[in-house]
């Protein structure tokens, strides 16, 4: 399903000047249909009463269908970038980490559609998204 091989390690290596760096997301497996990362419930991603922001939920599953979008296509030729998201929230996390497990729905040339789902440290689903992605031409420069 990877275009190429990636390795955990070169995806947490990328720079951490983003969304995703601040927020501590770290990547933790790819598997031959999955990809998986952690993202830390603390001050950074409390909101006002002290629990998970589903903001926070769904830039933790925006990085990870985005990235596995980038792992699916020719970076020379295409880019990855997010069209639509939605997310429920099934229940609250005030500590620990959230791990988030990202698989396809449909990967086809111009979109790729992403479920992941959201645990939280007791393996229990703590969110639901669905992430769709539109592949385009890399622009010329």
């Amino acid at each position: 399903m990877w275009f190429t091989a990636f390795t955990v390690s070169a995806l947490n290596d990328r720079p951490k000047n983003h969304l995703g760096g601040l927020l501590d997301i770290q990547f933790t497996e790819i598997g031959p249909d999955f990809l998986t990362a952690t993202m830390p419930v603390d001050e950074r991603t409390h909101q006002p009463a002290g629990i998970l922001h589903g903001g926070a939920s769904v830039v933790l599953a925006e990085t990870l269908g985005s990235i596995a979008s980038y792992m699916c296509i020719d970076p020379e030729k295409h880019m990855a970038v997010g069209l639509e998201i939605n997310a429920n929230h099934l229940r609250p996390v005030k500590s620990g980490l959230v791990t988030g497990i990202c698989k396809p729905l449909h990967i086809g040339a111009k979109t790729h559609v992403w479920e992941i789902k959201m645990y939280n440290d007791k393996g229990k689903m703590n969110c639901i998204s669905r992430l769709t992605v539109a592949i385009i031409a890399k622009p010329q420069v």
